[in-house]
């Protein structure tokens, strides 16, 4: 397995760091067609990093991101509202207010975090 999910010992995703990818084109295409909740997770985590090392770009790829907007995966959900955070893309910004609205109505099951933690931090953001 790639992702090692979170636990009763740790409230975070542990990813297999030679499977990530590090070009927006091979992430772009492996998000537009994913084999697996895991490997969503792994591009997810691949933007992050870098976005954290200061990647120009990645704002463009919200059309794809997008796709993953209605999720009901706490993990996916988390991992965008923290790309959406760094990038502030105005059109993400409904989709982060819907997240929280739904996920207020029909909390995720227990994943070792709150999703919404997340989401309202980068619709703070948003807001600031």
């Amino acid at each position: 397995m790639s992702v090692s999910y979170p636990n009763q010992y740790r409230n975070y995703c542990v990813f297999d760091e030679t499977r990530l990818k590090d070009d927006l084109a091979a992430i772009k295409s492996s998000l537009e067609r994913p084999k697996s909740e895991e490997e969503v997770l792994e591009d997810l985590y691949s933007l992050n990093l870098m976005l954290d090392k200061g990647e120009k770009g990645v704002e463009n790829l919200y059309p794809v991101l997008s796709k993953y907007n209605n999720t009901q995966s706490p993990y996916i959900q988390t991992f965008l509202a923290g790309i959406y955070r760094k990038t502030k893309v105005p059109d993400a910004f409904g989709p982060l207010v819907s997240m929280l609205i739904r996920n207020s109505i029909n909390p995720t099951q227990d994943c070792g975090f709150d999703p919404n933690e997340e989401i309202g931090g980068a619709i703070l953001d948003y807001l600031a």
